[in-house]
């Protein structure tokens, strides 16, 4: 039966407590995958070769334990139940063919969030994946989410943004893999013994994205002495605000890979390419985000302010400064939409103080994106040096390359003869360094940063209490 939420305001909505994660089965399941992951190869399977190893009856037993609460769980989430009859006989599978490298191909395919999307609705998840952003081993891993998809979502991917394969989420608990910065639930990152044809879901996890996001633009606002408008100000305090700006953003975002005037598999997934290309192709998409979001503000709905500045703050204060600065291709979006703006004297920095001038800000970040879009429109009539050169100097137009560049002295500097992919070797790890100013920030908010792995909405509000 699926949950009802209990009304508590005209804007606000409180899920029941997780029937999974207060069950009793549910410390059970946790505990015998925590028991399981440290015993695991990077490839998912059991060394028993190897120093660690357990006594095969350990892991029997663990396997075990996690079958049988799966078993107990699964009512409670019935729409979830061919699922779990899949992951069960997986499980079983990998257990009788001696724990070699997990194959979950069957449970992925019985696996279909995106059939049910209902705001509230609890999913029991379990799967051999690594973590974007966390894990880069496919440890087992198990997650409580609950889907988000209030009606005014709905009513909008159902009329003007199509994307039935998108699902906004939240964290009720999780294992070890999501202890860390992963903020989404994809498919394409579980162990299978081959690629669907087509994958028919993908998961953000809009509170994480928006604990993060308020704690840092707190701190950020706070060293620059940025003055907030009132309205903004009380956004970024309002954690289910940000979790509905979030939401909407990831879902235009997600569906913005496939849309626009765009050279075949804008995403470069399976391509490789100088980073600065996977940079402005993320930016593209966030700041089709904020075109929209401008629209919809325009339209009577109050989401699309808080969609611009989530997307503006995000990217200005947390993008440059977050992860190493190697090959940091949302760093480097970030950095443009900062450098454009301030080239553009809507961001100043004067005595030590950061002002935006806040009537001008949508107007001229829709212009940077209108200059991402002619890149791409234009690329298509190019062969993909010629490209990647015309990015690199959009990008150089407003961000200094590293001095040492090759790419920076242009064709001349490189071997042209060479394929395309080879000349990425010549790329520096960080081709285009930090700005004076965000290397101040960088040590300013370090800490801050660090303090958002693993980060929940609960935990925001237990350290805001």
């Amino acid at each position: 039966m699926t949950e009802i939420l209990v009304q508590v305001g005209a804007e606000e909505r409180v899920p029941p407590r997780s029937r999974v994660v207060n069950h009793p089965a549910w410390p059970v399941l946790k505990d015998a995958v925590e028991r399981i992951r440290p015993w695991q190869s990077k490839d998912g399977s059991i060394d028993f070769d190897a120093e660690s190893a357990p006594d095969p009856a350990d892991i029997e037993l663990a396997v075990r334990r996690v079958m049988d609460a799966v078993q107990e769980l699964s009512p409670l989430v019935p729409h979830d139940a061919e699922y779990h009859a899949a992951l069960v006989k997986d499980l079983r599978h990998w257990s009788d063919g001696g724990f070699r490298v997990p194959d979950f191909l069957d449970s992925l395919l019985a696996f279909q969030p995106a059939a049910h999307r209902e705001d509230g609705l609890e999913h029991l998840v379990l799967f051999p994946m690594y973590t974007q952003n966390g894990n880069p081993d496919r440890n087992f891993e198990a997650v409580v989410l609950r889907m988000v998809w209030p009606d005014w979502l709905a009513d909008l991917e159902r009329t003007r943004y199509d994307n039935p394969l998108f699902c906004g989420i939240t964290f009720e608990d999780f294992t070890a893999g999501y202890d860390t910065n992963s903020a989404v639930l994809f498919p394409e990152t579980i162990a299978v013994r081959e690629a669907p044809e087509r994958f028919s879901w993908g998961g953000i996890f809009c509170d994480r994205e928006a604990a993060r996001f308020r704690r840092v633009t707190e701190a950020a606002v706070g060293t620059l002495g940025l003055e907030l408008p009132d309205d903004i100000r009380e956004m970024v305090g309002d954690q289910t605000r940000c979790e509905q700006a979030f939401v909407l953003w990831d879902m235009v975002h997600d569906r913005t890979h496939s849309h626009g005037d765009l050279p075949f598999d804008p995403f470069m997934i399976k391509q490789r390419q100088p980073f600065w290309m996977y940079g402005l192709e993320e930016l593209r998409c966030d700041l089709t985000a904020f075109r929209e979001a401008v629209k919809l503000e325009a339209d009577g709905f109050p989401q699309g302010r808080d969609v611009q500045y989530a997307v503006l703050f995000d990217r200005m204060f947390r993008f440059p400064v977050t992860g190493d600065r190697v090959r940091n291709y949302d760093g480097l979006g970030g950095q443009l939409l900062f450098a454009y703006l301030h080239k553009h004297d809507v961001v100043r920095w004067t005595d030590n103080k950061l002002f935006i001038d806040w009537q001008r800000a949508p107007q001229v970040t829709n212009e940077l994106c209108a200059e991402i879009e002619k890149l791409y429109r234009d690329g298509i009539d190019r062969p993909k040096l010629v490209h990647w050169f015309a990015a690199y100097d959009l990008v150089s137009q407003y961000l200094a390359p590293h001095p040492g560049s090759r790419w920076a002295k242009g064709p001349d500097a490189l071997d042209v003869s060479l394929p395309p992919r080879k000349l990425v070797d010549d790329v520096l790890p960080d081709e285009f360094p930090l700005s004076m100013f965000y290397e101040a920030l960088s040590k300013k908010l370090k800490n801050v940063i660090a303090s958002t792995r693993g980060i929940t909405a609960a935990s925001v509000e237990r350290s805001a209490a």
